[in-house]
């Protein structure tokens, strides 16, 4: 289709992108690159130029791709030295492996999570069918089981019921009463007393509660209030926060490796290397440990156990020892000491990123 476009009778004498001049012997315009061509799309070419764009993209791809994973550091050296054009960018590339393999997770999580509800159901068929006599016997036996919530699971129906919840009332402190109090201390309290009205009336709507427990309206009322009912369904159900908190958790990395590139820098001060060189590297190796541990969780599903995972772990902890060397240039001793005290950075990191970011997921939930 391009060489079509490109025939002579459909070039002119200046560049419909960017105005440039052009001979009718240019094919293409040296100022901008576009095709010197004044014929009309197609759907022919359309369709052309989109499956051109794919498998130009995927020649890249497989590039970059074969070089992160049997190559360590080599993609990272080539890419500050200037061979950047057979690779894919690395930013975009982190972005489209972290997603994928966030995507391949929660798939894993949410067949975990049908294999258990699957149990579950044959669990409770099973016990309606035994008799009365055992269930009393399982009753006598695990005191727990009559406190349990699902009225579907619970195994003698004339079993004793559990004991009621204390009422909101019981925490309930007129909004007039707070003004003596710190700020830290009013708000707890009235973030207790939201929670307890709200897993007691269900109501969601934050004006109408304000209405009823007789508080003003304010924006920080509404905004407690609303936190009161995430924090209810959360505690509920965890795994509708967490399966939140993990679709963020691709750009929550992408802007704490940069924080780790600082490290990164100040450690490797004395090599040749700007901070920009360090934070490609990171972004490599990050984007290395994503494609493993996606195929380490399609290998898990199928064998039905986590040795996929043990392997990830085992290979990529080579993986950057070895892309360490590569990129830096330093001896054996020197790359295990510095691989140690990353790793520690890293962690410590991570524990603070990860609790950071928790709270502002849950700020916004």
């Amino acid at each position: 289709m391009k060489v079509k476009r490109s025939l002579l009778k459909y070039r002119g004498t200046r560049c419909l992108n960017c105005d440039h001049q052009l001979s009718i012997s240019d094919r293409f315009c040296p100022r901008c690159g576009q095709m010197n061509s004044t014929k009309k799309l197609s759907f022919d070419d359309f369709f052309s130029e989109f499956f051109s764009g794919i498998f130009a993209y995927d020649s890249r791809f497989q590039r970059t791709l074969k070089a992160l994973l049997f190559q360590p550091g080599k993609i990272s050296k080539d890419y500050i030295q200037g061979r950047r054009m057979r690779y894919a960018n690395p930013f975009r590339f982190y972005l489209s492996a972290s997603i994928i393999f966030f995507l391949i997770m929660g798939f894993s999580s949410s067949l975990d999570e049908v294999s258990f509800a699957n149990d579950r159901d044959a669990i409770r068929k099973e016990l309606t069918q035994m008799p009365k006599d055992s269930l009393n016997q399982i009753n006598e036996n695990l005191k727990i089981l009559p406190a349990l919530k699902d009225k579907e699971l619970r195994l003698d129906p004339e079993a004793p019921q559990p004991t009621q919840e204390n009422s909101y009332a019981d925490v309930y402190i007129p909004e007039e009463d707070m003004d003596t109090m710190g700020f830290w201390n009013r708000n707890t309290e009235k973030l207790n007393i939201f929670y307890e009205f709200h897993k007691e009336t269900r109501i969601v709507n934050s004006e109408k509660a304000l209405d009823s427990l007789h508080f003003t309206k304010t924006t920080t009322n509404e905004w407690l209030y609303k936190k009161a009912v995430s924090f209810n369904r959360i505690y509920e159900n965890p795994s509708i926060f967490v399966n939140y908190f993990i679709s963020k958790l691709p750009f929550i990395i992408f802007f704490y490796l940069p924080v780790f590139a600082l490290f990164m820098w100040l450690l490797y001060v004395r090599r040749p290397f700007n901070y920009m060189e360090h934070l490609i590297f990171a972004f490599h190796v990050q984007t290395t440990f994503f494609v493993l541990f996606s195929l380490a969780l399609i290998f898990d599903y199928f064998i039905s156990g986590d040795w996929g995972t043990t392997i990830a772990i085992t290979v990529f902890v080579a993986y950057l020892y070895k892309a360490l060397r590569k990129f830096y240039n330093q001896g054996r001793v020197k790359t295990v000491l510095k691989f140690i005290i990353l790793s520690g950075i890293f962690f410590i990191l991570a524990v603070i990123a990860a609790a950071f970011s928790a709270l502002a997921s849950f700020a916004i939930f």
